[in-house]
């Protein structure tokens, strides 16, 4: 083993890869996206002990060789896209080609050290991939519904045969998604959990299931950034700006954002949390993403303890 520590860089494209090595001097490889190339890549690496293999997403491409990374033991991060091309910029990194991306991951990876996340599981991944097709049909109906408002009839009627059509797939997904959480006993429980709280519908459960698997092993701050509903600060000098948010996992967000929507008309405490903002002067939205940020704190709370939702035990969320 090697008494620096090595970081492993890997740029991903479909067909292959380029890998560079920090602080290692050597030039970056290339390697074909296929199980052969992942197969010399892990012998490549197994010399150099790595700790920390950092890789951008892809859009998908890189799922093969970080699943085969993770099996065979090695620390593995999948980075944010936006997080790597804002570093690369603050160190003067302009130019941009899959060696100098492979370079800049390494670089990264060496001077942030970000923490590896476990992979999720097989079950987690089907999961996650039907709530992803579920937004997308959903989406497609809503753009056919706006275009058929306006449409002349011979456009119309293929709007409307092609609006029955998505309605079928939105009901056969969710089907799937149900089959898929009734098979796992784990899953079957945590949803029942997360329903019990007024304004947590089917879809936010699942959404959380899948999404934010850490949900319950985070303090309230920490799933709060994570979900991207903590207040950011923009202050400079004598200048205190405005709070705002930014940044977290935007599908959880918006889904949480329909439930705060809900939470603030029929649950008990978040209706009254709610009205005592708006009291105060709060805009409509600031009130909501503080409804957001503590329907969050108060499911996180409540999937650590174990505890489905009472009124009484709401007190579990400053103990976590």
């Amino acid at each position: 083993m090697s008494a620096t520590p090595v970081v492993i860089g890997i740029d991903v494209a479909k067909a292959w890869l380029d890998v560079a090595t920090y602080p290692v001097a050597r030039p970056p490889a290339r390697v074909p996206n296929t199980p052969e190339g992942h197969a010399t890549l892990l012998a490549a690496l197994h010399g150099l002990a790595p700790t920390l293999v950092i890789l951008e997403a892809t859009g998908g491409y890189e799922m093969a060789v970080v699943a085969a990374l993770a099996h065979a033991g090695l620390p593995v991060v999948v980075a944010n896209p936006r997080q790597i091309r804002d570093f690369a910029r603050a160190t003067g990194r302009v130019a941009k080609t899959d060696a100098i991306d492979a370079a800049t991951l390494a670089l990264f990876g060496a001077r942030v050290q970000p923490p590896p996340r476990p992979l999720p599981d097989a079950e987690t991944v089907l999961l996650d991939a039907l709530l992803g097709r579920r937004r997308q049909l959903l989406e497609m109906l809503g753009a056919e519904r706006n275009r058929l408002e306006h449409a002349p009839p011979p456009v119309a009627r293929d709007l409307r045969a092609h609006i029955q059509w998505l309605e079928r797939r939105v009901q056969a997904v969710d089907k799937a998604l149900g089959a898929a959480v009734q098979a796992s006993p784990v899953w079957r429980a945590q949803e029942d959990l997360l329903r019990s709280v007024p304004g947590v519908g089917r879809v936010i459960a699942l959404t959380l299931l899948a999404e934010l698997p850490e949900l319950g092993t985070l303090t309230r701050r920490q799933v709060a950034a994570l979900v991207g509903v903590a207040p950011l600060a923009r202050d400079s000098g004598t200048r205190s700006g405005r709070r705002i948010i930014w940044g977290g996992r935007a599908s959880v967000r918006t889904t949480l954002y329909m439930g705060a929507l809900s939470a603030a008309r029929c649950n008990p405490v978040l209706r009254v949390f709610y009205q005592r903002l708006r009291a105060a002067g709060k805009p409509h939205k600031v009130a909501l993403v503080a409804v957001m940020r503590k329907l969050v704190t108060i499911l996180n709370a409540m999937v650590h303890h174990h505890q489905p939702w009472r009124v009484e035990a709401l007190d579990l969320q400053h103990n976590c």
